[in-house]
């Protein structure tokens, strides 16, 4: 999901697994596709791009992989129904169609989506795509065995919360019509007005039933995209793509496949990436990264080096750092706590904390700063650069802790930038200052997740962070408040138990809006009526700072993904 995380519902960080972001329009290299290559200042096809990162593309597989993986390698070989658009900053937030005609026909309350494919559309073999193999993608999505990808389709399709794919039902699922091999329509059993932002993973991408391996499908994919799978080394860690010749520019607008051959390596580390990627050595002249950022170290030496700063792409992803209450455990029970420690909030020594400002940008609402996601400025507990000590005193008395209050953060040791320990620190520091004495609980990673993440076990207070698996308000404000979406045997994230009958109607309201752009406005207002509760205390929003190779060119960064767009980058 950003350093990549895969943020989301299920993964609150992973690299989604995945990344980070912040401001201005996201854009490359000194202005991101600008950048030629071409004797007439174009990009040109051929050459062979290496991309290197930390995570493997693990389980190959698109019912696997969560939303759209991260939204780069694994769109080079699977195309949906529809896509992002491929362009830098707050125009790459928009969904457009890909394999389908339009983004989708719905019905007056949303329930209801149609599907209509391209003409010409067919696989790496030349076979024809048709709207079966699309449902049959799908379905078997549900299939335990090939567990991993989003959650939302058990949850939205009506018969998906008890569906266990085709490799043991007998039939398919009826909520899912194909009349023709070039229609296919869902039935929905709530509205949906972000469907077609949703249509953009890779559970809808086609499959033949014919060519379906099960488990085993991973290691060769059939393509649809641009790109097809001549190898799969260690499930994922390393991966050799090359041209799929069926593969048409007129029925794909958004990917442009310029080089002839694209060579993932994963499983190295931060500083071997940058280093790697700095120095350009031979085939790293022409790497890229889509899950490594640049630390402060390293950003301090890309600045004394005109070159290397040149070569530096900025990127912005709908994403949340923030302090997490439990209202159950005292004495964060009581609101006026929870203000007063709103207000003692030092967030430039949170920032400094995370990186320094460019790496981090001080946030006071819940959803990022983006219009896509509905942004609506609010600051209700105004704790200003450095904290607001004296107002967070009062509130304190007001609450009945005249000599002030001892409370434990938890938050994870692992040097992850987001609950590291030195946010934690900068944070117990600042509320000292308003007279509240901060014990650190530091768990290791998967115990810090395992705790923060049970109903049972969530702490009173700790370091949290959530990212969007689309742009939009509700991937970013349901799966946090929305009382229906408490889980109290699984994975909980809606830490602050909020299940306001209020709240919950006008998340269903605005999921019946089609309209990105009203359905934004309102989540905006929603957000801003959440953050007077002091339910959590935003932090910051991370900022991505990547290195490209000195030979690739044409770098694309949307503020959907915050990451560099592989469709679109061509080498020397």
């Amino acid at each position: 999901m950003p350093h990549i995380s895969v943020i989301s519902r299920r993964v609150a960080a992973a690299a989604v697994s995945v990344v980070l972001v912040g401001g201005a329009a996201a854009c490359g290299p000194k202005g991101g596709g600008a950048a030629q290559n071409g004797a007439d200042g174009a990009p040109k096809k051929g050459g062979t791009l290496t991309v290197l990162n930390r995570q493997p593309q693990n389980k190959f597989d698109p019912a696997r992989l969560y939303t759209s993986g991260g939204g780069n390698i694994p769109s080079l070989v699977f195309r949906t129904l529809t896509t992002r658009h491929r362009a830098d900053g707050t125009e790459g937030t928009k969904v457009v169609p890909d394999l389908a005609t339009g983004t989708g026909t719905p019905s007056d309350d949303a329930k209801v989506w149609t599907y209509k494919l391209k003409d010409g559309l067919t696989y790496e073999d030349g076979t024809p795509i048709t709207s079966a193999d699309i449902k049959y993608g799908v379905e078997r999505s549900f299939a335990p065995e090939l567990s991993g990808g989003a959650p939302y389709l058990r949850d939205w399709l009506i018969g998906g919360e008890d569906y266990q794919g085709p490799y043991k039902e007998k039939k398919g699922l009826d909520s899912i019509e194909t009349p023709d091999a070039k229609t296919i329509v869902f039935h929905l059993r709530k509205s949906e007005g972000d469907f077609p932002y949703f249509a953009t993973s890779t559970q809808f991408a086609p499959v033949p039933k014919d060519k379906d391996t099960g488990a085993k499908y991973a290691e060769h994919p059939v393509s649809s995209g641009p790109y097809k799978v001549v190898r799969n080394t260690n499930d994922g860690e390393q991966l050799e793509l090359e041209r799929n010749p069926h593969w048409s520019e007129d029925t794909d607008k958004e990917r442009h496949a310029y080089p002839d051959r694209i060579e993932v390596k994963s499983g190295l580390s931060s500083a071997v990436i940058n280093q790697r990627l700095s120095t350009g050595a031979g085939p790293d002249a022409a790497a890229v990264t889509t899950d490594t950022n640049l630390g402060p170290a390293e950003l301090a030496q890309v600045g004394n080096d005109k070159s290397l700063a040149a070569r530096v792409g900025t990127g912005h992803f709908g994403y949340t750092n923030y302090l997490a209450f439990n209202p159950e455990v005292k004495p964060f029970d009581n609101p006026k706590v929870r203000q007063a420690i709103a207000y003692a909030v030092n967030r430039t020594s949170v920032v400094n904390a995370a990186g320094g400002s460019a790496l981090a940008e001080p946030a006071t609402t819940f959803l990022p700063d983006r219009k896509t996601f509905g942004y609506t400025p609010y600051d209700h507990f105004p704790a200003g650069d450095k904290g607001n000590a004296a107002k967070a005193k009062e509130l304190l008395k007001e609450a009945g802790y005249d000599n002030g209050l001892e409370i434990t953060l938890t938050h994870s040791t692992a040097q992850d930038f987001e609950t590291s320990p030195e946010i934690a620190t900068a944070l117990q520091a600042a509320l000292k200052e308003a007279g509240i004495t901060v014990k650190l609980e530091g768990l290791e990673s998967n115990d810090y997740d395992e705790k923060v993440h049970s109903f049972k076990d969530q702490p009173g207070l700790f370091l949290a962070h959530w990212g969007a698996d689309w742009p939009s308000g509700g991937p970013f404000l349901a799966p946090i408040f929305d009382g229906r979406q408490i889980v109290k045997d699984g994975a909980n994230f809606n830490t602050a138990r909020l299940d306001d009958p209020k709240v919950n109607d006008e998340i269903d309201a605005i999921n019946k809006i089609t309209d990105h752009d009203a359905a934004a406005q309102r989540w905006g207002a929603l957000d801003r009526t959440i953050g007077e509760q002091a339910l959590t205390v935003p932090l910051f929003h991370p900022v991505y700072k990547r290195l490209v190779g000195k030979d690739v060119k044409n770098v694309v960064i949307s503020d959907w993904t915050g990451v560099l767009d592989v469709s679109q980058v061509a080498v020397k």
